[in-house]
């Protein structure tokens, strides 16, 4: 899948939240790229441009374009239940996610790859589509080859301190995980306020 493969600083600079993890340039650099950014712009910001601004958020820090995520998005609104709430629970339970979330890759980026060069099970059978959509009671391993395992070793070492989330457990001395339930979404703890992302497909 075509992702997005440019500056990821001014992209966390434009918003003012860290997408792509933790940086210490958006602590050095606090405001929006460009020649005026320091300054802080005085144009009043429209309802839809804030709207727009949160799914652009939502868009780059699960790394999708635009057609994906409008599809997630028709998925959840034909669900029973809060679609933001289901939104938010599909893009989190990702197989790429889920590797990046159990510390098996420092970044969604590197978990993309990790799975799309096939270093990745799920229930003991490889799976190689980071999109993949995974279910309570999934498991999801490192493959049991000599470059799968030591690239995870790698990024286990990097994250480390990183917690991993109460609705996932980890046996990280096996190199493998699972779906342990649907992440609420307090769990989730959004970067963003999805119901204006809803309000704004809606009136679409």
């Amino acid at each position: 899948m075509a992702r997005y493969t440019g500056p990821k600083d001014k992209i966390a600079r434009r918003f003012g939240v860290p997408i792509f993890g933790p940086t210490k340039y958006l602590e050095r650099k606090n405001y929006p790229p460009g020649m005026h950014g320091p300054k802080g712009s005085r144009r009043k910001t429209s309802d839809y441009s804030i709207a727009l601004t949160e799914k652009q958020k939502l868009r780059y820090q699960y790394g999708l374009l635009e057609r994906q995520f409008r599809r997630y998005f028709e998925i959840a609104s034909n669900r029973r239940g809060i679609t933001g709430e289901i939104l938010l629970q599909m893009l989190e339970t990702r197989l790429d996610n889920i590797v990046y979330r159990l510390g098996f890759a420092n970044s969604r980026n590197a978990a993309r790859q990790m799975v799309g060069h096939g270093h990745v099970a799920v229930n003991g059978r490889k799976v190689d589509v980071s999109s993949y959509i995974c279910k309570p009671g999934d498991k999801i391993s490192v493959r049991e080859k000599d470059g799968s395992r030591r690239l995870a070793t790698k990024n286990m070492e990097l994250t480390s301190i990183t917690p991993v989330p109460d609705w996932l457990t980890v046996n990280k001395d096996q190199f493998e995980g699972a779906v342990a339930r649907i992440p609420t979404r307090e769990e989730i703890a959004p970067i963003v306020n999805e119901q204006l992302i809803v309000e704004l497909y809606s009136k679409a």
